[in-house]
């Protein structure tokens, strides 16, 4: 008897130690890095945990629902939207997401991923509508990049609601024409460009035409200058010389030897070479020179 007694308290002690492990086990739970856990009571939320650790609720009554906190990528479909000036354009976007508000996530979009990306979607081409259509075709090529993404990623956020989700950025990958059109602008692309390249080469033109035009002008004006310049240094010289003349001649004796000194000269160049003969009139200056040398 007292063996079955025995048996029956560590029987009894078993039952309640498992019964006590099964009551801590149901009691504690971890919430991983970058997730929440939601802990819900017969369905309803009674609390969110957002810090990892380890964590107590009431077994059996209370479950815990983890949400992952970590940006997802979405890539949206290809869209078509009209721009201000009535452009139709090809949009390729894709989209990075989280959940910010777990409660609110799991009471609206029931903490479906597909339900949030569907949400996302309409918001994104709400967004990419509104923007792109107060937008001439011009002004989004011009805005392309960063300013673009931000302004659809404000209008997207603008649009989702209070869902719980955040868009953390809405990038347009590609902005495309349709195949249709595509041709028409090129070639409109390539007239302007071409228009605007002749619209250079003229304005280029004209400032070379204005150079040549002032460089002319200017040694016009260098050439007249150095005209002028000789013209008074011919003067001056001139006037030089008529001085030096005057001197020669202003006395007799100075006015003979200038002549005597002259026609030396003049019977020099005659006589220079071999075999040159002179034939003088008697009455010429070189030959009364002679004269005057002989009766000496």
């Amino acid at each position: 008897m007292k063996s079955k007694k025995g048996t029956a308290k560590w029987i009894l002690a078993g039952i309640v130690c498992f019964i006590l492990l099964c009551v801590a086990g149901g009691s504690l739970y971890v919430v991983p890095m970058n997730q929440f856990a939601a802990v819900r009571r017969f369905g309803r939320i009674v609390r969110t945990e957002s810090e990892p650790g380890l964590k107590f609720k009431l077994p059996f009554i209370q479950n815990v629902q983890l949400i992952s906190k970590c940006v997802k990528l979405y890539d949206v479909p290809l869209s078509d939207v009209i721009t201000r000036d009535k452009k139709s354009m090809i949009a390729d976007n894709y989209v990075l997401w989280k959940v910010v508000d777990p409660t609110k996530y799991i009471r609206t979009l029931e903490a479906s991923d597909t339900r949030a990306e569907e949400r996302i979607e309409a918001a994104v081409y709400n967004a990419q509508k509104n923007v792109i259509s107060s937008m001439s075709q011009d002004e989004i090529i011009e805005a392309r990049g960063e300013k673009l993404t931000q302004l659809l990623t404000d209008e997207a956020n603008s649009d989702i609601g209070d869902y719980g989700i955040e868009v953390v950025i809405a990038e347009i990958k590609s902005l495309d024409l349709p195949d249709d059109n595509k041709e028409a602008v090129y070639t409109r692309m390539i007239s302007e460009r071409q228009n605007i390249a002749a619209s250079y080469k003229a304005q280029g033109e004209s400032e070379a035409q204005k150079i040549r035009n002032q460089t002319d002008r200017d040694v016009i004006v260098m050439k007249a200058d150095a005209q002028k310049q000789a013209e008074i240094l011919e003067a001056e010289g001139e006037a030089e010389y008529m001085r030096i003349l005057q001197e020669a001649y202003n006395t007799e004796e100075k006015a003979d030897f200038y002549n005597f000194t002259r026609s030396l000269d003049a019977f020099k160049k005659a006589l220079s070479g071999e075999g040159n003969t002179v034939i003088l009139d008697k009455d010429s200056e070189l030959a009364g020179l002679l004269y005057d040398g002989v009766k000496q």
